[in-house]
């Protein structure tokens, strides 16, 4: 028998939604606490996944957690990608979307979000993040490349936020 240190971990093509969506859900919540932010898991499925208390705002925070495992081929063919689909209607104060793969969160207010989703069929906004920094994209179209969404990233915003 191998000892405990050596076994190896589930492989990620086993994980389920639910557990995907937990891993996004605890890297928030340990982010948050790394910074003095105490946050809690909220047990029924309302649209809000965590609280977190603001010692500098002196209140709670709603934040809805979106999680990504890795990058997926965007449109099923095309250059790797992260995305989310979010309700129009949620909730929510904060929208944290994750990339599990790289450890990575970005942090949106209710506006930023219906701003930045590059997608809006009625009652939901599809939000994508291009990984590989050479796409091109339409002059046009909406902000896409993970350059674009660095100020947005949980670390350039905490003392805004939070």
């Amino acid at each position: 028998m191998l000892p405990l240190y050596m076994c190896s971990a589930i492989p990620s093509s086993k994980l389920s939604t639910q557990q995907i969506g937990k891993l996004g859900e605890l890297l928030v919540q340990y982010r948050l606490l790394s910074i003095g932010v105490e946050s809690a898991q909220l047990t029924t499925d309302s649209g809000i996944d965590l609280v977190a208390y603001s010692h500098s705002r002196k209140e709670a925070i709603t934040i809805q957690v979106k999680t990504n495992l890795k990058p997926k081929p965007g449109g099923g063919k095309g250059k790797p990608a992260l995305d989310w689909w979010l309700p129009d209607n949620s909730p929510a104060e904060l929208f944290a979307l994750v990339d599990i793969s790289e450890n990575r969160i970005w942090v949106f207010t209710r506006d930023e979000m219906k701003a930045k989703a590059q997608q809006q069929p009625e009652g939901r906004l599809h939000f994508y993040i291009h990984t590989d920094p050479n796409v091109k994209r339409r002059k046009d179209s909406l902000a896409t490349t993970l350059q674009e969404f660095e100020e947005f990233l949980l670390e350039n915003r905490t003392c805004t936020l939070f």
